[in-house]
């Protein structure tokens, strides 16, 4: 009996959320979202995103991100190269088109990754009120379908203390094509957190994404 009562001790504590402790979370979260972005705001940063296609990086885009004065996020590619060798005349055409396919299909890729990133109050709210939610060892992990579309997965973590994000992973469609991704964020020595890397796999297109975001610099006031 001593033995069971000592098992037993050794769980580890696990916390449902009913509903109102939900709803209370979403709040949290929320303010501690908008209060954090409010110090990103200040800040310019590039992404780098490494495109592999049958396991070798085809293309790099550099994209920047910014926010403008009414706090709306800024994307704009700034850069572009691809590691396949041009063709000339009638191929080199069609190996124009077939890449800029591709550019559009990663753009739509990407585009995808940020809605999850960056979620508006109304649907961190949607999105709580119908997920799974747990907290155990100092850590909220909420998992939720049909978020963006029909289908589709969202797991976020979030730092029970600071309510901050700490990864989120999600599986998704791309027009018809599956597509799974995970976003990892990490902290600047301010205490200003922000997404560090994303990495997104399309097996339809047998096609890998590794996004870096870097060089980030503050405004000059």
């Amino acid at each position: 009996m001593r033995r069971l009562f000592f098992l037993i001790c050794m769980i580890p504590v696990m916390f449902c959320y009913g509903q109102t402790d939900k709803d209370q979370l979403a709040l949290a979260i929320n303010t501690a979202e908008e209060a954090n972005n409010e110090q990103l705001k200040a800040y310019i940063w590039k992404r780098k995103s490494d495109v592999s296609i049958d396991g070798a990086v085809k293309l790099t885009t550099i994209t920047e991100f910014s926010f403008d004065a009414d706090g709306k996020l800024q994307v704009k590619i700034v850069d572009a190269e691809s590691t396949v060798q041009q063709k000339r005349g009638i191929r080199g055409n069609m190996q124009e088109k077939a890449a800029e396919g591709k550019m559009d299909y990663v753009e739509k890729a990407l585009d995808l990754a940020l809605a999850y990133t960056f979620m508006t109050k109304g649907q961190l709210i949607d999105f709580i009120a119908k997920a799974e939610v747990s907290e155990q060892n100092g850590l909220i992990e909420a998992t939720a379908e049909n978020v963006y579309v029909k289908g589709d997965k969202l797991t976020i973590l979030v730092d029970a203390a600071t309510h901050l994000y700490l990864n989120k992973k999600f599986t998704s469609l791309v027009g018809t094509d599956a597509i799974d991704g995970e976003i990892n964020y990490e902290k600047f020595s301010s205490g200003v957190n922000h997404g560090s890397t994303t990495v997104l796999n399309m097996p339809a297109q047998n096609m890998k994404i590794d996004a870096q975001n870097q060089d980030y610099s503050q405004r000059v006031q």
